[in-house]
């Protein structure tokens, strides 16, 4: 029951995702090739929410809900690190024409070919914990 809660915002999640049209191929391709303004709303407006809610949270120093003080690290110095990770994501996006925030979305919505971009997904994350040590950071 107390997960239930989860449930139904990753449920609004979802829908909100579908009705943007944040969850559609064609305007991720639209994106990609600066044809629409549409998804870069999506994604400055996100960028925007967060901002505020951070400087919210550093300036109110509010609790989380264990009532511990939340903490916001600066991140470690590394420029290029950022570089890579950003282009290995852009090229999976395009690629693949979601990022992984949807792929549960579509799933449910019956596009059942991106259960091969959740497993790449998995693959990915299982593969990055088996070398992250031996990397650059």
């Amino acid at each position: 029951m107390n997960l239930l809660k989860y449930l139904l915002v990753g449920i609004l999640f979802g829908i909100v995702l579908t009705k943007t049209e944040a969850v559609s191929w064609y305007r991720i391709y639209e994106m990609f090739h600066f044809q629409s303004f549409h998804m870069y709303g999506i994604i400055g407006t996100a960028i925007a929410t967060g901002l505020i809610g951070i400087q919210i949270i550093k300036r109110k120093k509010l609790k989380d809900i264990n009532g511990q003080p939340i903490e916001i690290l600066d991140k470690e110095d590394g420029n290029l690190r950022y570089w890579i990770g950003g282009t290995l994501f852009g090229l999976g996006w395009a690629l693949v024409g979601s990022c992984p925030g949807p792929i549960f979305i579509l799933l449910g919505a019956g596009f059942y070919n991106m259960i091969w971009v959740l497993l790449g997904a998995v693959f990915g994350t299982f593969l990055y914990g088996v070398i992250k040590d031996k990397l650059p950071h």
